[in-house]
């Protein structure tokens, strides 16, 4: 029995001996019956230890496909898996919007660039991952509760969720309002499942942020682009008919500029006029570097018409996948049932360790050093901009956040045949004009500095000029 085995290959030692017994017993090269060598010799002809075969052993025998006999050894059994056959083709279909191109899956996966300007990253070098595992390594020894809890979030953490919100951002909203969400989408997902029905009309930032818009799409929703401008969303333009509006007024993505007060004001009695929602995402908000606080329409809203929606996403890593929904009291239990939904609850040890790490002043302290960092980026980078890109790039004025918008001068390429060329040569950078809704967005790039050190900028961006 010769089996063959390569170092560095994927799922290792274990994998490579199991896969290999199980091919040839569900195949009948190792008939019922066959002994196999113990355990002790095959570890000699293979030269690796005797647990790494005894754990192999030890699958098979998990799915019956062998057993010890006493006196004989190890044998293989009447009861064996045969081996998967390809089904037949399903006349099954999905429902027609599944095969839209707005919902088709981006390329989450791609390699790391040498320089990435990609947006949407956070600094993850600066991440205390050393206090954060200490934080969950508590939470998983001292957890004794394995139920299910509460959808909507455990109470601890939308307490102090409810009181971080008012300090940071001068939103009031009782812990029973806020729903803890599978991050910023899951938040989207349970505002149109409470408040829409299919064909409802819903109003997007035209361009915008597409994971929203497709989010309102797949619920059935007639999702409508509305232009913006340097003041954010044109609210004249806004459909009569829409139910729902989306926005990001703190930092429209993708351009970067802030919603003006007077638009603010024009949209909140926009949709008192019209009986409608508006659902704020109010991302990027804590990295604001010039000027007080714009406040939120949440902070703002006295008839109840604004559905807060936050994540941890940008303030800390993506993967941690938490983010939640602040709602007027009217729909508290409905967005709680929605969740339930949903997915029955966000992880428990990962709420219970962000409450730890909130309560003890880490995401305060955490934000302060990166609002710091993304300011000493944002300066280097629009600095460098105008002076090496001048008659090419027009960048957008922006005060916060972890990206800023610049625009290609007219007689450009495409900014997607430009950021080809970029990646090529080293450079990620992201581009407007994909961000569009009803038509392409503006021609331009998007550079996120979140995932890129300040001493990296300059190299970065002289790559980039010598490919446009």
């Amino acid at each position: 029995m010769d089996l063959h085995l390569h170092l560095g290959e994927e799922g290792g030692l274990v994998e490579q001996i199991y896969a290999q017994l199980y091919e040839r017993i569900s195949t009948d090269a190792l008939p019922a019956g066959t002994v196999l060598p113990s355990s002790r010799e095959l570890a000699a002809r293979l030269s690796v230890s005797r647990a790494t075969v005894v754990a192999a052993y030890e699958r098979l025998a998990a799915y019956g496909l062998i057993r010890s006999r006493a006196g004989i050894g190890t044998i293989v059994t009447e009861r064996r898996s045969h081996a998967p056959v390809a089904p037949a083709a399903s006349p099954l279909r999905p429902r027609p919007i599944w095969a839209a191109e707005q919902l088709a899956v981006p390329d989450l996966a791609g390699s790391e660039p040498e320089f990435d300007f990609a947006p949407g990253i956070p600094g993850r070098t600066q991440f205390p991952f050393a206090r954060w595992r200490a934080l969950l390594n508590d939470q998983l020894r001292m957890r004794t509760e394995v139920n299910y809890a509460d959808p909507a979030g455990s109470a601890r953490l939308r307490d102090v969720l409810a009181r971080h919100l008012v300090v940071s951002r001068g939103v009031r909203t009782a812990p029973e309002q806020l729903v803890i969400t599978t991050g910023a989408q899951q938040a989207f997902d349970i505002a149109a499942r409470v408040l829409l029905e299919p064909g409802d009309t819903v109003a997007v930032e035209d361009p915008g942020y597409l994971p929203a818009y497709r989010g309102f799409l797949a619920h059935g929703a007639r999702v409508v682009g509305v232009p913006v401008d340097s003041e954010g969303l044109v609210v004249d333009q806004l459909p009569a008919e829409a139910r729902m509006v989306y926005v990001t007024p703190s930092h429209q993505f993708p351009l970067g500029m802030p919603m003006s007060e007077s638009r603010r004001t024009a949209l909140l009695a926009w949709a008192a006029r019209q009986d409608a929602a508006i659902v704020e995402d109010d991302y990027d908000s804590e990295f604001r570097f010039t000027g007080r606080p714009l406040t939120p329409l949440q902070a703002i809203d006295s008839e109840g018409r604004v559905l807060y929606v936050g994540s941890f996403s940008k303030t800390l890593l993506p993967a941690l996948r938490v983010g939640f929904l602040g709602v007027p009291a009217t729909l508290g239990e409905a967005a709680r049932r929605a969740k339930l939904v949903a997915d029955y609850g966000t992880a428990g040890h990962l709420q219970a360790a962000l409450a730890a790490f909130i309560e003890e002043g880490g995401l305060a302290r955490h934000i302060r050093r990166m609002r710091r960092a993304y300011e000493r980026r944002h300066h280097l980078l629009i600095g460098t901009l105008r002076e090496q890109f001048a008659g090419i790039l027009e960048p957008i004025e922006s005060i916060g956040g972890t990206h800023m918008a610049a625009l290609l001068t007219p007689g450009q390429p495409d900014d997607t045949v430009l950021a080809a060329r970029a990646l090529a040569a080293g450079v990620s950078v992201g581009t407007i004009s994909r961000w569009g809704i009803d038509r392409s967005g503006p021609n331009g790039f998007i550079f996120g500095y979140g995932a890129i050190a300040s001493d990296r900028i300059p190299d970065g961006l002289a790559a980039l000029r010598r490919v446009i």
